[in-house]
């Protein structure tokens, strides 16, 4: 294990060592180093790489460890093990927590032993720690974040590493004790005995059966007398109820409908809306809608609209000048081309029309077709349900015989249970106390370990109070930081074009004259081209009325001559395919209401000069109607007041029982 430490540590080293950061990214540095060296495990793979970014990321804090270390006890020490000296700082400012003393010390094997020990022995120097590395930390990082993620956790190992640099000055010294060889331990080995014979299988027990309990008395199950007297009683009163409901059900069914018809309805609102108009005369006539065709409200353009609008126009006088220039050298007038294709066009919309109504004919007699045939499907479909009928009242029979059957087995299977339950309550008892004991052994062990648990938490307590007093003692030390500022110097960087603030601010008020000035420039420019553009707009304007004029007066002759000329609409003949589908609908629609006649029931057809003498006939039936109706509502709810006596009687009853 410590060879491959070993060879971890120096592959971070030499990554360091050719690691460039002006021509190549960490990223691609660590892919390329990985793929040349041909390390393949994913465990060595990640520490490389976390800790080669780590030394790139934080390499400002472990320079300051570095450079004070050759400047003071590594003098005589070589510049080319740096870069090993940076990766053992990373892993003992930021990594010890994860890896421990004991990975730290294989990490460490990879160096000198002398050279290892002087350079931990100046790193882990708390009075170094505690003065100058932390003051050249805190211009690098925020103090809260150096106290809390350097200082803290490398100051709780300090006692450790101190052991650690103890046991390599021992080793310098060869003060170390050799090592003894190990002893080899007696092995054990089994006894030679005579195997044992198989015990016998012992003779099981009886066991024994449960006692035939004495049966429960017939009277159990019987009921008393007086609730037998009771429920019929109520059977008699809910029979009579029910003849009862249903005679009236049946006279409310014969009598008229008390609802109204829609031209009832109809007659009683126009007879309501003729009382209303007369009875209001002086009623407030509302206010004719204005005329929206005849005042028209001018509309406003904007620019865009103007300009586009004016551009069209001036496409379609070149269309025109480009037409009359190419008329006058000799070109071919279109007129007649035309002419012919208004002509074709009509006829292709005359046999469009003719197919379109070929099918609407179609989709008609189709439509016929399937209503003759759902209604045989209908029929074949009831035949069909009363087979299926027939089918699942068996299939239910034979269910309810199974279940039967399976419930006399589940019966049977009970009645055995119950013989082997008293046995069964010996062995629970057993089992609980057992329990019982179990858990009062591992309440009192709980308690032991609460009890050092809380001991252990005290002390760890008591040492991180220790440790917040004394961070506190050494952040109360007054730092000054206050550095004076002079505007008129420069920045000290080198630069050509360096100025203190002074100049740099009076250079910024020349600047904001030149932008004034310019705007001043920009602002004249502006309203000479909304001057120029407003003069083009009112001459677009003038030009546009002309054009709409003209286009007006055009429309209008247009409308007149197409009107006098004006073509007769729809296709002139029909089709032999037309004519026979036409006939083919019709012999179906017949063949439809014959089997509608068929199924329904003729209507009577009374003549319109006998409804009048009907009319005194029918308002007569409908007051005598009216009046079972109201006779039926009345035994109706007198059933129920009888019904709710009946109910208290028998509760009263029941109470007194």
């Amino acid at each position: 294990m410590d060879a491959k430490h070993q060879q971890l540590i120096t592959h971070c080293a030499r990554l360091l060592d050719l690691y460039d950061a002006e021509t190549t990214g960490v990223d691609e540095h660590v892919d390329g180093y990985l793929s040349e060296n041909r390390i393949l495990d994913d465990d060595d793979v990640i520490f490389i790489k976390e800790v080669f970014t780590g030394c790139v990321r934080h390499k400002a804090v472990m320079n300051v460890v570095v450079d004070g270390f050759y400047s003071q006890d590594g003098r005589n020490i070589l510049r080319s093990t740096q870069n090993m000296f940076i990766v053992i700082a990373y892993l003992a400012l930021f990594r010890l927590d994860e890896l421990g003393v004991s990975h730290f010390r294989k990490f460490i094997s990879a160096l000198d032993i002398n050279t290892a020990f002087k350079f931990l022995n100046f790193m882990f120097d708390e009075k170094s720690l505690a003065t100058w590395m932390k003051d050249s930390w805190n211009l690098i990082y925020e103090s809260a974040y150096v106290q809390t993620n350097i200082l803290s956790p490398l100051q709780r190992w300090i006692p450790e590493l101190k052991d650690l640099l103890k046991l390599m000055k021992n080793k310098i010294d060869n003060k170390l004790k050799p090592k003894k060889p190990p002893v080899q331990v007696t092995e054990v080995k089994p006894f030679n005995l005579t195997k044992p014979r198989p015990r016998s299988i012992p003779i099981p027990n009886k066991i024994p059966k449960l006692m035939k309990s004495k049966p429960p008395p017939p009277s159990l199950y019987k009921p008393p007398l007086l609730q037998e007297m009771l429920a019929k009683q109520r059977e008699e009163n809910r029979r009579q109820a029910e003849d009862l409901l249903m005679d009236s059900s049946k006279i409310q069914f014969a009598c008229a409908n008390n609802e109204k018809t829609e031209k009832t309805k109809q007659i009683l609102e126009d007879i309501v809306a003729n009382e209303n108009a007369k009875v209001d005369p002086n009623r407030i006539k509302a206010r004719p809608l204005p005329d929206f065709k005849s005042n028209v409200a001018p509309v406003k353009m904007t620019a865009a609209a103007i300009m586009r609008e004016a551009l069209l126009y001036q496409k379609q006088e070149n269309e025109v000048m480009e037409k009359l220039r190419k008329l006058e050298a000799g070109s071919y007038d279109d007129t007649f081309f035309n002419k012919w294709q208004t002509e074709m066009k009509q006829k292709d919309t005359e046999w469009q029309l003719m197919a379109v109504e070929e099918r609407r004919l179609m989709g008609k007699l189709s439509h016929e077709e399937a209503i003759l045939a759902r209604a045989n499907v209908m029929a074949e479909n009831q035949a069909r349900v009363q087979t299926i009928k027939k089918e699942s009242a068996e299939i239910m029979r034979e269910y309810l015989d199974k279940k039967f059957k399976e419930e006399q087995e589940m019966r049977t299977l009970v009645e055995n249970t119950m013989a082997g339950h008293k046995n069964a309550k010996e062995a629970k008892k057993k089992l609980k106390e057992y329990k019982r004991q179990i858990v009062q052994e591992v309440t009192e062990e709980s308690r032991e370990l609460m009890r050092q648990a809380l001991e252990e938490a005290e002390a760890e307590m008591r040492c991180k109070m220790e440790l917040i007093q004394q961070i506190r003692v050494m952040e109360s030390t007054p730092v000054n930081r206050v550095k004076m500022v002079d505007l008129a110097a420069t920045s000290g960087m080198g630069l050509l074009n360096e100025m203190s603030i002074l100049e740099l601010r009076e250079r910024l008020a020349l600047l904001k004259a030149q932008n004034k000035e310019d705007e001043e420039i920009k602002r004249d420019i502006i309203l000479n081209a909304k001057q120029a553009k407003a003069e083009y707009l009112s001459d677009t304007l003038d030009m546009i009325a002309k054009h709409r004029s003209e286009q007006t007066r055009a429309a209008a002759l247009k409308l007149e001559e197409s009107r006098r000329t004006k073509p007769p609409a729809g296709p002139q003949f029909k089709s032999s395919a037309v004519l026979e589908l036409e006939k083919k609908l019709e012999v179906k629609r017949m063949e439809r209401l014959a089997e509608q006649q068929k199924n329904q029931r003729p209507l009577s057809q009374t003549p319109s000069r006998k409804m009048a003498n009907l009319i005194p006939q029918k308002k007569a039936i409908e007051a005598r109607r009216w009046q079972e109706l109201e006779q039926a509502q009345e035994r109706a709810a007198k059933l129920s007041s009888q019904s709710q006596l009946i109910r208290a009687a028998t509760l009263r009853l029941a109470a007194a029982s």
